[in-house]
């Protein structure tokens, strides 16, 4: 059977969203998907077009969307076409909108960086070592079961989120001394989140082509677009 994959990309380009996307596009057309790629968001608004969309594959960050566009893709997931994504692709976008947050269910808040003195001014200045520790209800999960913990240096995600979503790994943010806050946080490294008839997958490791070729971080995006599918079996 096949089924329709609809990939919106574009927003801020840091996150090479162009580079990011075509990493999945011949597992999804492997894994039977026709695959349509837009650049403006407000495809959404396409209420025909949305209908007939099994997953929708977002990688936008930050950017707008008009009212329309939210209400149709909450409508679509709501009746059964997926949403996933990664990184600020899909937890750091169109900001504005609050009903987008809550179709989500999780919001980029920061990203930690180095000690000041180690600062470069580069982009790097935002990598830290750190642990993705998969969860208790990760190790039964199908996107996530039977992978171990994994380390990445990267942009660690500090997030906000709702107790709506299904927290399939985590990752810490220790007390520093040129940091402000004075316990360790836990924020959510993947999630899903049940929404009507519809599924969302978020994963937030993806900063860069590089980070989403990491094995771990692969399969788990992998499995996770197979898994919010409409067709996708439990």
């Amino acid at each position: 059977m096949t089924r329709q994959a609809l990939v919106v990309r574009g927003g801020w380009d840091g996150h090479q969203p162009v580079a990011a996307t075509d990493l999945f596009l011949p597992f999804l057309r492997d894994q039977g998907f026709t695959v349509d790629v837009e650049t403006d968001p407000e495809v959404y608004a396409d209420a025909e077009r949305m209908a007939a969309t099994d997953l929708v594959l977002q990688c936008v960050t930050m950017s707008t969307i008009s009212g329309p566009a939210v209400a149709g893709l909450r409508a679509a997931v709501e009746a059964g076409t997926g949403l996933a994504g990664w990184h600020g692709g899909i937890a750091d976008s169109f900001r504005e909108s609050s009903d987008y947050l809550q179709l989500v269910g999780g919001q980029f808040a920061t990203h930690p960086g180095r000690a000041p003195e180690e600062r470069s001014g580069e982009a790097s200045d935002n990598y830290l070592p750190h642990r993705v520790e998969i969860t208790p209800l990760g190790r039964e999960h199908p996107v996530t079961a039977g992978l171990e913990d994994f380390a990445l240096e990267t942009e660690q995600y500090w997030v906000l989120h709702d107790d709506l979503v299904d927290v399939l790994a985590t990752t810490t943010h220790p007390v520093q001394p040129y940091h402000p806050w004075h316990r360790p946080i836990v924020s959510p490294a993947v999630w899903t989140r049940l929404w009507g008839a519809g599924r969302v997958f978020v994963a937030t490791p993806g900063h860069t082509p590089e980070v989403l070729s990491e094995p771990s971080v692969r399969t788990i995006v992998e499995r996770g677009l197979l898994w919010a599918s409409r067709t996708a079996s439990e």
